[in-house]
């Protein structure tokens, strides 16, 4: 192990200028790097024997019982930023109820960079799909998982919650440095707290089935300020691979109906496929339909009948005519006797 240690020191003293280079050449390894699928990492719960420092203050060299070592992220530097402090609640499953701030139309998101590690939570067939089930949302995905399993972090983070939640039962939620976040639901036990930092792999509970559950099973999803999407975007859970390091993110994943659409590479990456097309329309549509409906609902005037009001006075008033007031209300004609205190449409 002391040689092990030595090799590993004069190692990371190029690790610096590596670092440095990597950043100047980001632009240019964007869309290769970006779109490369991801092997989960294969040091789950394996514990870690020490830790050297590599000259860059923000990254580690973490050593392994087993005898292997992997680069990583300090948490002390990573955890530094107002993504784990703004909209931070250990409670609230979601925290961004009160926030201005709409999710933009189309953004993309860093999952993995070069020195971050993934895990998947489960390689198997998903039991239950994201979107509505039995009349009721399903944000997530549910994994076959029995109880007493090791679950593991997908990604780095920081443990906002860690806590039984309702229908999720045992609950841990993830927060990661590019504000996604990960829920954990059903556990049998959890094993970590609010404000832990874990890493890709490490255990935070065992599989079960408390809280709404019909049986032993993970349930996992991924959040964006809040917003549910189909996991799978990220995960393709057959073999087990993250599907791409950077997230080319759209509005319409946030739509409780919208599960994974199989993307379509071209020069730009990603291009709208029929599908995406198709769904965008419809939302445009309902869009419009419901600013029809508030503009309409806007320009709406009553008026409540008094003594002595006639239908020919009150189109008068209101420069309408009696017909036109007959239309806006089923049932009320020329003939009709006007009650004290009812409330009648003129616009």
């Amino acid at each position: 192990m002391k040689k092990f240690v030595l090799f590993l020191a004069a190692v990371c003293a190029f690790l610096p200028a590596f670092a440095q280079e990597e950043d100047h050449t980001a632009d240019s390894l964007r869309h290769a790097f970006g779109r490369q699928q991801v092997r989960p990492n294969t040091q789950r719960g394996t514990d870690y024997a020490d830790t050297l420092d590599t000259g860059n203050p923000s990254v580690k060299v973490v050593l392994y019982n087993n005898g292997t070592y992997r680069y990583v992220k300090d948490p002390s530097a990573v955890a530094d930023t107002t993504i784990f402090t703004e909209y931070w609640d250990v409670r609230a499953v979601n925290p961004y109820r009160q926030s201005p701030d709409p999710i933009p139309d189309q953004f993309s998101i860093w999952v993995l960079d070069s020195l971050d590690t993934y895990c998947c939570p489960n390689q198997t067939t998903i039991r239950s799909k994201f979107g509505y089930r039995h009349g009721r949302r399903h944000q997530g995905v549910d994994l076959p998982y029995p109880t007493g399993t090791p679950v593991p972090a997908t990604f780095s983070g920081k443990v906002r919650i860690s806590d039984y939640v309702g229908g999720y039962g045992n609950l841990v939620v993830i927060r990661h440095a590019n504000g996604l976040e990960t829920f954990y639901g059903h556990l049998s036990q959890r094993k970590v707290n609010a404000g832990d930092w874990v890493s890709a792999g490490d255990i935070i509970g065992l599989g079960g089935s408390t809280g709404r559950s019909t049986g032993p099973h993970l349930h996992f999803e991924t959040r964006y300020r809040g917003a549910a999407f189909d996991p799978s975007w990220l995960i393709d859970f057959e073999t087990g691979t993250l599907r791409h390091r950077l997230l080319k993110v759209r509005s319409w994943y946030f739509n409780p109906n919208q599960r994974y659409v199989q993307n379509v590479d071209d020069e730009d990456e990603i291009f709208r496929t029929d599908e995406e097309d198709r769904i965008l329309a419809e939302q445009k549509a309902k869009e419009e339909a419901a600013a029809r409906a508030r503009a309409e609902a806007a320009a709406q005037k009553y008026h409540t009948i008094r003594n002595g009001d006639t239908l020919s006075g009150i189109a008068k008033k209101y420069h309408t005519t009696v017909k036109r007031i007959c239309a806006l209300n089923p049932g009320l004609t020329e003939k009709t006797v006007l009650r004290l205190g009812r409330r009648i449409r003129v616009r």
